[in-house]
């Protein structure tokens, strides 16, 4: 069938463009009716059904429904549960919906217009972008059918939504709500919740891939697993387009509940390609191609109709507006930016301007990830490695969102090494390689908030709500003793909190029903809902004029007053800082910084790691059997010939010794957080054999350890290279996790995941609106509960879950012991080096940019490439030593990087900028 909402198989309307804009974005929803005058409306003069009317619908468009469509329409109908995985832009929300329609709606049979019926189903979408895009296709047939059955009422509520219209939903409750995680756990907070939502008869969780590997996923099976109380016969159904471990994803979502896994294979051409550049640099370095790309860009986005140019991080979505605009003035108004920190007008604006064809291209981060339906857009620009296959495939579904029409995706690389990236995630998905994703295990932080939430929404009885939760898949093997410890929690703090009565959050009444006994406590609560955390942010405000966003409060702390930043596509001067609001002004000319988000620094993922050392092995083997490859065979051969490329069946290490001290380069090809550990344990079980000092360098291929001393790599490597060996009383997991705890500087990383923890479970308030805290006060309260709970209550179970967390998410401790256990089955090759090597060059400027040094690091860098290139038989120029310098300065996406400013005269803009 074709896409409901794609204007590119329906005859425009008379008088409309291309896209059919303004027509459609003027009152913010799609034109319902493209039936021709000469044709009934769906659904008039036939049958009463329901179904017939969906027919009828489906006929008047020219569709005809998929099979997996029809299974899943088949399975609501018999009143099952499952998970539907199907191609992106392939049907699947009218696959649920419309089987939902079928079952939930009745025939309408009086003549007078009856109210709508209560809230029957819930929508929950990771994204408040995606919440309003579902929210526009889901009143299509609703609109539709509104002849010819019981009429439904539609909304949406999350952190976007209105306050007048919350007030009105608080009213009454559309018959189908699309919402957010959060705004479903404030729903559960409610005394009324079990009458609101015990009449549930659906829900829909869209994106699960998105919302099933963190905390998210976890408060969303708590929620689940109470609603399930209310409603016995509750249908729950999953959509995802991007996941590897389909049965395990099913089986969080639905937790004991036998489920119905539906896999829609729809034909869809699906393009990788990469734009390469003219000369591929033999000793690059992170980010040295950068901005470098930017005239192919403008190309490829000038012969293209609409494009989204994803980044990795909104530093570098900042700077690339910047440039792109810098380099095309003529296209103000005509591209736009779109990240999470900037305010909801200008993200709304720009994705209308998006579903109307209006824009040229959009500059985004994952803000635009997920499946909002940009019909319009025609190419996909990656900035930068996309780090996992998944994601390629998800950003890749947002070009040709619709059946029949090819998605293309073109990878930009902004390191010499990434376009073998490239070729590897092409071959990835051509074998189906995807990533899995897993629920994280009993996060007790969750699980306290979820219990005063429920405590708020009617009460609880313990032994009833424990069986609630070890129903979900996060719970269940939840022991009795980490239950009472939570309820202790809730009921007095622990032993450290009891004489504090902040923390006596629930307690027992008479009856025995747990309940919150204070209405301060509520409403602090309330507010505290949720799993997201970030470090504190500060509104950015004209002078008297309109919000544009925020920025982390770290970053604007280090500014003065007449100091200048890019946000918003904009240059700003800082006038001052006041009430968590950073006043500006627009600037011209000066030198601007970039603000700095945390999170940006995404590991390479296992699947496309092992992708690229597949593609490594086959270069070793003289197979450049791609465009990408050939782009990159002048690196690799120089590799060989002054080393070796890595294989799947060897482990490359690389020695060297300069003036800094002596070096080793390893290869696990296992991403930067386990080569942190994996750095950082290597080091510390040299240090036992001799005391020595080591600097770390990492990034997502390997990693440098740099001792000023001598160290005889060849005899301590085979040593320290090995999993530990448990004993009578520990296992060898157990020691491993005793080694790398050791070997870092475990309290104070521990200490920072514990912010985290004593936000969600409540231990820190961040205050009331108009209230908040900076992140100083933030850090200094949950630092104090830390000290207390070291001193006081050494058990407390939120400090072994931070070590938890910190092992299993910062570190990655499942995925570096399963590189330990490779590396024990690989051949060490290991070769001393005369000068550094394309690998290793990359790792040692990221540790000059870490080191202070007399001399200035894009001098040195210049000079070791001119001197590198010299020894591999080319010439660099006296240009080309620039050119290395003005990549240095502005080529990089890292934060406080300016873009270049093209030697041009800027023009007045022909076109509007977004309204702020």
């Amino acid at each position: 069938m074709t896409d409901p909402t794609d204007p590119a198989f329906l005859p425009p309307l008379p008088g409309e463009g291309r896209g059919g804009g303004k027509r459609r974005i003027k009152d913010q929803r799609l034109v319902e009716s493209r039936v021709p005058p000469s044709q009934p409306s769906p659904g008039r003069g036939r049958s009463k059904t329901v179904k017939a009317a969906l027919d009828a619908w489906f006929a008047a468009r020219g569709w005809k429904p998929f099979k997996f469509q029809r299974e899943v329409w088949k399975a609501i109908a018999e009143g099952k549960s499952g998970m539907l995985h199907a191609t992106t832009g392939a049907g699947k929300t009218y696959a649920v919906w419309l089987g939902a329609l079928q079952v939930f709606s009745q025939a309408r049979k009086e003549t007078a217009r009856p109210a709508a019926p209560p809230l029957t189903v819930l929508w929950l979408t990771p994204m408040r972008a995606l919440a309003a895009d579902t929210l526009r296709a889901l009143k299509q047939p609703l609109e539709a059918l509104g002849a010819e059955v019981h009429p439904w009422s539609a909304g949406a509520r999350s952190g976007d939504t209105s306050s007048a219209e919350r007030s009105a939903q608080n009213e009454r409750l559309p018959t189908v709500l699309v919402t957010t995680p959060e705004s479903l756990s404030l729903l559960l907070a409610r005394a009324d919740a079990s009458v609101v939502l015990g009449r549930v008869k659906m829900v829909v969780v869209d994106e699960w891939h998105e919302l099933l590997g963190n905390k998210r996923g976890v408060q969303v099976q708590l929620a689940l697993a109470r609603l399930r109380r209310w409603n016995a016969g509750l249908a729950v159904w999953g959509m995802s387009a991007t996941l590897g471990n389909l049965q395990e994803a099913m089986h969080s979502l639905l937790g004991h509940e036998e489920g119905v896994l539906v896999q829609g294979q729809v034909p869809k051409k699906l393009v990788i390609d990469s734009l390469l550049p003219g000369r591929a640099e033999r000793f690059p370095w992170g980010g040295h191609l950068g901005l470098t790309m930017l005239p192919q860009v403008i190309e490829e986005i000038a012969a293209s109709s609409t494009t989204l140019v994803f980044t990795n991080t909104r530093s570098q979505a900042e700077i690339w507006y910047q440039a792109m605009l810098e380099a095309r003035p003529e296209w103000a108004g005509t591209i736009a930016l779109h990240h999470g920190s900037l305010d909801r007008a200008v993200r709304e604006w720009v994705e209308l301007g998006l579903k109307s064809g209006e824009l040229k291209a959009v500059v985004c981060t994952s803000s635009l990830d997920l499946g909002v339906d940009f019909l319009p857009v025609e190419r996909v620009l990656q900035i930068g490695s996309p780090k996992g296959v998944a994601r390629l495939l998800q950003r890749a579904g947002r070009s040709g969102h619709a059946p029949g029409r090819p998605s293309r995706i073109t990878l930009v690389p902004t390191h010499s090494i990434e376009m073998v990236e490239g070729a590897a995630a092409r071959t990835a998905i051509a074998e189906g390689h995807i990533e899995a994703r897993h629920s994280p295990d009993q996060p007790l932080d969750v699980l306290v908030q979820h219990l005063v939430t429920v405590a708020l929404g009617g009460g609880f009885v313990p032994d009833d709500l424990y069986a609630e939760v070890r129903g979900t898949a996060a719970y269940e093997s939840l022991s009795r003793e980490s239950w009472q410890w939570c309820l202790d929690f809730v009921s007095q703090g622990g032993p450290s909190l009891a004489v504090y009565p902040d923390y006596k959050r629930a307690v027992p009444d008479a009856e025995g029903v747990w309940r919150v006994p204070d209405a301060r406590l509520a409403r602090r609560h309330r507010m505290n809902i949720g799993t997201i955390v970030s470090d504190a942010s500060m509104a950015v405000q004209y002078l008297g004029g309109a919000k544009i966003g925020s920025v982390e409060e770290g970053f604007v702390a280090r500014m003065k007053p007449g100091d200048c930043f890019l946000f918003g596509g904009r240059l700003l001067e800082l006038v001052r800082i006041h009430d968590m609001t950073a006043w500006v002004r627009r600037a011209t000319g000066k030198r601007a910084a970039v603000p700095r988000w945390n999170g940006g620094r995404m590991p390479l993922s296992n699947t496309l790691a092992d992708a690229v050392v597949q593609q490594l092995a086959r270069a070793g083997e003289a197979h450049y059997d791609s465009p990408e490859l050939q782009c990159v065979r002048p690196l690799l051969e120089i590799q060989q010939q002054w080393s070796a490329l890595p294989t799947p069946q060897t482990l490359l290490a690389e020695t060297l010794k300069t003036r800094e001290g002596s070096h080793l380069f390893l290869y696990p090809f296992a991403g930067r957080h386990v080569h942190l550990g994996l750095a950082s344990l290597l080091a510390w079980r040299v240090a036992q054999h001799e005391a020595r000092t080591f600097s770390i360098a990492v990034n997502d291929y390997g990693f440098e350890l740099l001792s000023a001393t001598e160290v005889d790599w060849p005899a301590l490597l085979p040593q320290v290279l090995h999993l530990p060996d448990g004993d009578g009383d520990t296992d060898a997991h157990t020691a491993l996790l005793h080694e790398v705890l050791a070997s870092l500087n475990a309290g104070e990383l521990a200490q920072r995941r514990f912010r985290e923890i004593a936000r969600v479970s409540g231990l820190i308030f961040q205050g009331y609106p108009g209230e908040k805290r900076s992140s100083r006060q933030l850090q200094a309260s949950s630092s104090l509960f830390w000290e207390v709970f070291r001193k006081y209550d050494p058990s407390n179970k939120l400090l072994l879950q931070a070590e938890k967390e910190l092992l299993s998410q910062e570190l990655e401790i499942g995925r570096l012991r399963a590189s330990l256990e490779r590396m024990a089955t690989q051949q060490l090759v290991l070769k001393p080096l005369e000068r550094p090597t394309p690998f290793s060059f990359p790792l040692m400027v990221e540790l000059f940019r870490e080191k202070l040094s007399n001399e200035n690091v894009a001098d040195r860098i210049a000079r070791m490439v001119e001197q590198l290139e010299k020894a591999a038989g080319g010439v660099v120029t006296a240009g080309g030593v620039e050119r290395v310098k003005n990549t240095l300065a502005f080529g990089q996406e890292g934060p406080g990087k300016s873009p270049p400013r093209p030697r041009r005269e800027r023009r007045r803009p022909s076109r509007p900028l977004p309204p702020l």
